[in-house]
């Protein structure tokens, strides 16, 4: 009996070591996604991965509110969404470079109307971020930016957040 408890036990222990490992490597896009590193030979080893949960995020110059800020003097209402009504919060995915810069920018999730472009030519255009960081060295992080696109009561201005 003790022996079938013990076997049992093993194998539990094995099916959830292979589901862990299987989650902390994805693919996106055909690139590689790393959950993480467990030391320092596999971040030499895995150099050109793409991060999705490292030790110290990436960040916009300023911080949030700089990004915010960047996003509201950047970002133009299409014409096309401003007849249309269209409103609503476009997720752009991009990699956050070695260097901080922006690369692999994608749109997620749209809402039509050129916002979609829209957003995805302001977050093209951006600043060098710091870039995230994996054992003290940096690394490439996968990031998800929601733009949410907003008309006001007069239609005349635009809005992001």
């Amino acid at each position: 009996m003790k022996s079938i408890i013990t076997f049992v036990a093993c194998m539990t222990f094995v099916v959830l070591m292979h589901a862990q490992v299987q989650d902390s490597v994805r693919s996106l896009n055909g690139i590689k996604i790393v959950s993480s590193a467990k030391d320092t030979n596999e971040i030499e080893t895995i150099e050109n991965d793409v991060f999705l949960i490292v030790e110290v995020v990436p960040e916009y110059p300023g911080g949030k509110e700089a990004l915010m800020e960047y996003l509201r003097n950047n970002i133009t209402y299409p014409k096309e969404a401003r007849k249309a009504n269209i409103q609503g919060t476009v997720y752009i995915g991009f990699i956050v470079e070695k260097n901080g810069s922006v690369s692999s920018v994608n749109v997620l999730r749209g809402i039509g109307g050129g916002c979609d472009e829209e957003a995805v030519r302001v977050v093209e255009g951006m600043p060098n971020w710091k870039p995230g960081t994996q054992r003290g060295k940096p690394v490439r992080v996968q990031f998800n930016l929601p733009i949410r696109f907003l008309l006001t009561d007069s239609g005349a201005d635009k809005k992001t957040e």
